[in-house]
């Protein structure tokens, strides 16, 4: 069942669970995410941002959003990061039922304004927007774009941004990073932080960042009031070990050999998250 993202989450928001936003960048992590998703019988985002889509094609949107039409579970696909009105747009033509306008590094008054522009245009067909205000750390070149200072999100400036843009959820910085944490840097996220900015904003809150980090955090901001969280690496991570490991036997060559262990590695990994974010079950909801 293909939805966007404001009917998904807000059942997310009604219910205190969070849907796992799982980035894939080619065809065999998306039939991996949608077969455990089934599994657990949990809502699921498919999730790409602009440089995996550069990598997969906008070819491949027609076989996911096919897929994701005949699940057994509430789906939506997410375009994860958009940095312009353009790319939200192209976003919206190749068939993502959900948008992200990712301004968190602007002046507020732009970040506020292009967030706007983004939202009226995607509302007009029924796409969901999510925004971003605060911004998050990077851990090495590999992860998506961040920064190397976090700068958290204020509470009251979350009020108004959600309030002037009208975005139907919005990504806040609370010490999350992009990527693998190395040995010495220690995750800590500020959970005050998140219970006061969900005591004042109404729509859904999104963590990004959300691999590598320890479970008991992660845990506790979804019982706090995180509905989605962005899990990139730590899925990519499992699937490439298993496939060097699988590799390994020089004498292999049919993807068929290959790639099948690889996905069960992953789906192991996302399984894991799926039950951690309280989703495992939660497709009977909608």
């Amino acid at each position: 069942m293909l939805i966007n993202g404001t009917d998904l989450l807000s059942v997310a928001n009604k219910n205190n669970f969070a849907v796992p936003a799982f980035n894939i960048s080619d065809w065999n992590m998306a039939q991996g995410v949608f077969a455990i998703s089934e599994e657990k019988k949990a809502p699921v985002i498919i999730a790409i941002h602009p440089d995996e889509l550069s990598h997969t094609g906008d070819e491949l949107m027609a076989a996911i959003t096919q897929r994701a039409h005949r699940s057994s579970v509430p789906v939506t696909i997410h375009f994860d990061h958009g940095g312009t009105y353009e790319q939200i747009i192209h976003a919206i033509q190749a068939g993502f039922t959900s948008v992200m306008f990712d301004g968190s590094t602007l002046p507020f008054e732009e970040n506020v304004r292009l967030t706007k522009q983004a939202v009226d245009a995607a509302h007009a067909v029924g796409v969901s927007v999510e925004g971003e205000l605060g911004t998050i750390g990077k851990t090495d070149s590999e992860a998506e774009a961040g920064t190397a200072q976090i700068i958290y999100t204020d509470p009251e400036d979350a009020v108004s941004f959600v309030a002037q843009t009208g975005v139907d959820s919005l990504a806040i910085a609370i010490g999350t990073c992009h990527g693998i944490y190395p040995s010495w840097m220690k995750a800590e996220l500020k959970l005050d932080l998140l219970t006061e900015i969900k005591g004042k904003v109404g729509v859904p809150l999104v963590l990004h960042g959300g691999s590598n980090n320890p479970d008991a955090e992660i845990g506790e901001s979804v019982r706090l009031g995180v509905n989605k969280i962005n899990i990139s690496s730590d899925i990519k991570v499992a699937y490439h070990a298993k496939m060097r490991e699988v590799l390994a036997d020089g004498g292999l060559r049919e993807p068929n050999s290959i790639q099948p262990p690889c996905i069960a590695a992953m789906k192991v990994t996302a399984a894991q998250k799926i039950d951690l974010f309280e989703a495992t079950g939660k497709a009977s909801l909608y």
